[in-house]
């Protein structure tokens, strides 16, 4: 009996060896759908417009554009525009008349769409004066004293620049039909993102005032200033406590103005202000700490270096 179960076993055994057995594998689970692509960004304006070519930039990606009123949104100006691809630019010379769109997002503006439609004719305004007086001044430089000059601010109050000295000083360039948002409106909003930096900051400095200066003196009275600083505590619920807006007369304010390299140009018959930036520390002894170039610097090293200044002693 033990010796057939023995058999039987054997058997089955010798039977299994030579049966294969069939496995059923399931299919792969679907891949998931690819994801759609991002929505473009529908906060970007867009604008067509004409305008003429009056200077191309050295880097290649800026140029000065004479152009007409953008309606609803700029007055007919005369302003650098910069591109995003160089060749846009590649064909263009001074006096090109040309199509372009521009585009305006939150926190920077570009144009694109190019196009050379003719060329323009120079012709002489009769209007035009030749010559504004302005003083011969020399470029401060960090370290040198700077000089008092006497300003009216946006509450209609004069003063002079000397009577911050105990305090450090900030001072930067705007205009306020400038709507460009990497322009002048980026310092408003740098100068109110460096209030608030401040306010929060454990042992912050108190002996600091914040000074936004005109250079359209024309246009930006001390009416016009308030209103503007309305907008940009709305905007920003900025602290206007130690922000002042302020304007005054044409020659004082390019003295002040070319003594740190800031340039403004003026066309008669445009809003003409192609200008370059320039915001400045002084410290609280009167002295010119830092001046920053263009418009690329944060808030928080425009804070740094007004703690810095705060703290200097004679």
């Amino acid at each position: 009996m033990a010796l057939g179960a023995l058999l039987v076993a054997l058997v089955l055994g010798l039977l299994g060896a030579r049966t294969s057995v069939s496995v059923t594998i399931p299919p792969s689970a679907p891949l998931p759908p690819t994801p759609p692509p991002p929505p473009l960004n529908t906060n970007v304006q867009t604008f067509f417009v004409r305008g003429v070519v009056k200077e191309l930039r050295g880097d290649g990606k800026t140029v000065v554009i004479d152009h007409e009123e953008i309606p609803t949104y700029m007055a007919k100006m005369t302003m650098p525009f910069k591109v995003k691809d160089s060749n846009q630019l590649a064909s263009l010379g001074a006096h090109d008349q040309i199509h372009f769109r521009l585009n305006v997002a939150e926190f920077e503006s570009w144009i694109d769409q190019v196009t050379k439609t003719g060329k323009a004719v120079p012709v002489a305004d009769p209007a035009r004066k030749n010559f504004r007086p302005v003083r011969e001044v020399d470029l401060l430089k960090e370290g040198d004293a700077l000089p008092g000059y006497p300003l009216t601010n946006h509450r209609g109050e004069a003063f002079n620049t000397a009577q911050f000295k105990g305090q450090a000083l900030a001072i930067t360039f705007i205009f306020t039909r400038c709507p460009l948002p990497d322009f002048c409106p980026r310092m408003s909003l740098r100068f109110a993102q460096a209030s608030k930096l401040i306010k929060e900051m454990p042992n912050a400095p108190a002996n600091y005032h914040l000074l936004s200066v005109t250079f359209d003196v024309d246009h930006d009275t001390p009416l016009v200033l308030q209103n503007y600083a309305n907008t940009v505590k709305a905007q920003h619920d900025a602290d206007m406590a130690k922000w002042s807006f302020a304007t005054g007369k044409l020659i004082d304010i390019d003295d002040l103005t070319e003594r740190f390299g800031l340039a403004f140009a003026r066309d008669p018959g445009t809003v003409s202000f192609n200008h370059n930036l320039r915001t400045v520390v002084i410290d609280a002894t009167g002295k010119v700490q830092k001046i920053l170039i263009g418009n690329d610097w944060k808030a928080d090293a425009l804070v740094t270096e007004i703690e810095k200044a705060a703290k200097a002693k004679p």
